[in-house]
């Protein structure tokens, strides 16, 4: 028997994960598939009750609009899911539940791995976007020592999701488009600090507006992370390295976060080791 896993969304066309996992699987030669399906929200019931009783199917990850909706329809959530308040990957278990699972804030932390081990005199990143992507990096920075700008449309937005999702933190919010004009504000010594730029919204994205964000706000050093992988070299990373900052692409969350769920799908880790001919595959 052929087990498979999926991806959900609306839309799905857009999707790198079956390149991915596909990828992967033709790597480990397993008698596996790993498909796109495009799931409209008043179908998402219909869709798991029919994937509950098929024996090949081993679990999907979810994009949007459904890494809310999906949670009251699944059996049980892992602790890190319940506390992001968002699930992007769903697994069959043994016992035929269906768990969900949060793996972005792995994927999002994975590519700062080596940097994170360092110690920092502080730690500070300003977060843009308030959507369902944004909850798995709160959570991960907060976890990591990090004091946190949150910025969005909705400023009130912006203080209700940092009030959910880290009460005890000393965090702020701001305006998106407070980032959008030049500033001349006068950074402290960054020495021995770490500094992370993120956005963490669909803007830049293919189709969507652009990131309105000017790098004169950026302390010097920081690291600029855009978790946009169509197109993977957006113009806010193309602004970033011209103004001298180290950036960190959307398709490095995107592998990270797979990764983690490939291993939840399949029961085997994946080949990380052929990664540079991943990203070659995916940005041909």
């Amino acid at each position: 028997m052929t087990v498979y896993a999926e991806v959900i969304g609306d839309p799905i066309a857009q999707s790198k994960s079956p390149a991915i996992h596909g990828f992967w699987i033709e790597k480990l030669g397993l008698d596996a598939q790993y498909r796109a399906t495009h799931v409209e929200g008043p179908a998402l019931e219909e869709y798991l009750a029919s994937r509950r009783e098929d024996v090949a199917w081993r679990g999907c990850n979810v994009t949007m609009p459904h890494k809310q909706a999906v949670m009251p329809l699944l059996d049980r959530l892992e602790p890190l899911a319940k506390r992001v308040g968002a699930v992007n990957t769903v697994v069959k278990a043994p016992d035929g539940n269906l768990v969900g699972r949060n793996t972005d804030m792995a994927g999002f932390l994975e590519p700062l791995g080596e940097r994170l081990r360092d110690r920092h005199y502080f730690r500070m990143a300003r977060v843009l976007g308030t959507g369902g992507a944004a909850r798995a990096i709160v959570v991960g920075l907060a976890k990591e020592g990090f004091t946190l700008v949150l910025a969005g449309r909705n400023p009130d937005k912006a203080r209700a999701l940092l009030d959910e999702l880290d009460p005890e933190g000393d965090h702020h919010v701001a305006p998106l488009d407070h980032f959008s004009d030049a500033t001349d504000f006068a950074f402290d010594d960054r020495e021995g600090c770490c500094d992370l730029v993120v956005n963490a919204s669909p803007l830049g994205m293919r189709g969507q507006p652009p990131l309105a964000f000017d790098w004169s706000h950026a302390p010097p050093g920081s690291i600029a992370y855009d978790i946009v992988t169509d197109p993977v070299e957006t113009e806010f990373l193309e602004n970033a390295r011209a103004a001298g900052f180290e950036t960190i692409d959307g398709l490095s969350m995107l592998i990270g976060q797979a990764a983690a769920a490939f291993a939840h799908f399949f029961g085997v880790e994946p080949p990380r080791e052929y990664d540079a001919e991943l990203r070659e595959r995916l940005v041909a």
